[in-house]
């Protein structure tokens, strides 16, 4: 399945909730949400209740459009999950959360998801002080990522870390030079927003 390249406020409409797909403008009175609380469409007053299939389906979909990841990715994510100790939909997060685009994100590098893919694509960050373009490149305990020559060339990471961002995770250091460490791997508690991932669980099971 090829990534969603169509409105992005219409995906955050269909699922009932923020996704955070386009950053500043998302936790502002223009997002799609606050004007428009309801599923897209002319018949919005006339939506079939789900079956329990279908409330699994919406769940694993919004969590694969937050991330902006395809079926594929989002699929082998959860067979690698599955194959870890532990609780399985634990894993799956924890895996999303490791993703380098999550992270430049995460550290506030970026506006959204989709601007840190771009800008990881682009060659503007290290880690351990190699250059890094895969996105779902995934970080481990103890990793540093930094920006790359080229990278502190950019004007908008430039003005994004002198600016008041949001806290960093728990999971996460910021050093004053502007490196990010790994201090462990992210945790079920250090997933800022509603997810059920037992109904996603359940959705790979059948």
């Amino acid at each position: 399945m090829s990534r969603y390249t169509d409105a992005k406020c219409r995906l955050c409409r269909r699922h009932g909730s923020k996704l955070f797909l386009k950053g500043p403008r998302c936790y502002t009175d223009k997002c799609a949400m606050e004007k428009r609380p309801f599923p897209p469409g002319v018949h919005k007053g006339s939506r079939r209740r789900l079956s329990s299939y279908g409330i699994q389906l919406k769940e694993k979909q919004r969590v694969r459009f937050m991330y902006g990841i395809t079926e594929n990715q989002f699929k082998n994510y959860f067979e690698k999950a599955s194959r870890l100790p532990g609780v399985t939909g634990e894993n799956l997060l924890s895996l999303l959360e490791r993703r380098l685009d999550n992270v430049v994100f995460r550290v506030g590098w970026a506006d959204s998801r989709a601007d840190a893919r771009q800008m990881v694509l682009h060659g503007h960050f290290l880690v351990n002080g190699r250059k890094v373009d895969i996105p779902s490149y995934l970080v481990d305990e103890g990793d540093v990522v930094e920006l790359s020559s080229r990278g502190e060339k950019h004007k908008k990471i430039k003005e994004l870390m002198e600016e008041e961002r949001t806290p960093t995770p728990a999971w996460l250091g910021v050093s004053e030079d502007g490196k990010a460490t790994i201090l462990r791997e992210p945790q079920r508690e250090d997933i800022d927003y509603a997810v059920e991932e037992q109904l996603i669980v359940e959705f790979y099971s059948k």
